[in-house]
């Protein structure tokens, strides 16, 4: 009579054991062909069988120490990196060369100096975490790679599918990404800053704030306007370099016109000799132009100011109260 033994069927607990042996056997044989630094010392301190622990321990901890070893330099290698972009932002966001450039003739005072200041500042730290950011990204995603490619899994399946993701994020944010490209290229540029009065065809009044996503306006009834950059495809800034105020003074037809236009001459240079106006609001001697308009009932004179950026406003005024003041000392009307 014979006997027949069933066949045993492997259990999942013997399939999770042959892999995890064959893991370990894979490690054992890497080792045991002098692979790494830990490895090859181990190797040549114990006579191979005496114990047999040995390479796997060995395999295991030079895996660890490689893996160690790629993110502390990672690490360093990011903070080196910050370190110097931090130093170069600074550097930018104390430096004189845009006051220099634009103001050539000109003393600034200390609120526009302050203005400048500012600007150059919030530029390098904005441009300072941009850089930062960016090279975060570059430095630990290639040690991420490093990593996982030192773990054995295949990169290419990855890359593809986060290739694949990466595009779909960008249709979905274009415009993000349009308005951090256009921000990214204003900044550059210096097109505008904190303190500038600009006009941006959606709104026009004074820059509070500047980010590489929109900007904040306020406007000269007080209200706050947030401007996406990728929005803006046109800026007049008022703010940079100089200004100019513009005043018409008109006169009746029966005037004399050399008198009023010495008069109008003496007005200019007694504001230009003032020491409150000149080198402080005033980049260059006013000029009064001949007659801009003439009619049967008035004529109209000219007088042109170059000031300092944004103060036109304020220069046109204070011409305008001098004039006034001088129209009454001598008697004369203006037209109406």
């Amino acid at each position: 009579m014979f006997l027949y033994a069933p066949t045993p069927t492997p259990s999942p607990e013997g399939d999770i054991s042959d892999t995890v042996g064959e893991a370990v056997t894979a490690v054992t044989e890497t080792c045991k062909s002098g692979k790494g630094l830990t490895c090859s010392i181990l190797n040549a301190s114990f006579p191979d069988g005496v114990y047999p622990w040995v390479p796997l321990v060995a395999g295991i901890v030079d895996a660890l120490l490689t893996l160690c070893m790629i993110l502390a330099i990672a690490l360093v290698v990011r903070g080196i990196a910050h370190r110097l972009i931090t130093r170069v932002t600074l550097r930018a966001s104390e430096g004189v060369l845009p006051e220099r450039l634009r103001n050539k003739s000109l003393n600034s005072s200390e609120a526009s100096t302050a203005i400048l200041t500012e600007r150059r500042r919030q530029r390098a730290e904005t441009m300072g975490s941009v850089l930062r950011s960016l090279s975060s990204v570059v430095i630990l995603g290639t040690a991420a790679l490093m990593i996982l490619s030192n773990l054995g899994i295949e990169l290419a399946p990855l890359l593809t599918s986060v290739g694949i993701i990466g595009v779909a994020v960008g249709f979905g944010a274009q415009e993000l990404v349009k308005d951090f490209i256009a921000g990214m290229f204003m900044l550059l540029e210096d097109q505008y800053g904190v303190g500038d009065v600009i006009d941006t065809g959606v709104a026009t009044g004074t820059v509070e704030a500047v980010t590489l996503r929109i900007t904040r306006i306020r406007d000269a009834d007080g209200k706050v306007w947030y401007v996406r950059n990728g929005t803006i495809s046109r800026v007049g800034n008022e703010s940079q370099g100089w200004s100019r105020a513009v005043l018409d003074v008109p006169v009746p037809y029966e005037a004399d016109i050399s008198v009023v236009r010495e008069l109008l001459k003496d007005v200019a240079a007694i504001l230009w000799e003032d020491p409150e106006y000149r080198d402080v609001l005033l980049v260059e001697e006013p000029q009064v132009y001949g007659l801009e308009q003439i009619s049967d009932k008035a004529v109209i004179f000219r007088i042109s100011v170059k000031t300092a950026p944004a103060q036109q406003s304020d220069v046109a005024r204070e011409l305008r109260i001098r004039i006034k003041r001088a129209f009454d000392e001598k008697s004369m009307v203006f037209a109406g």
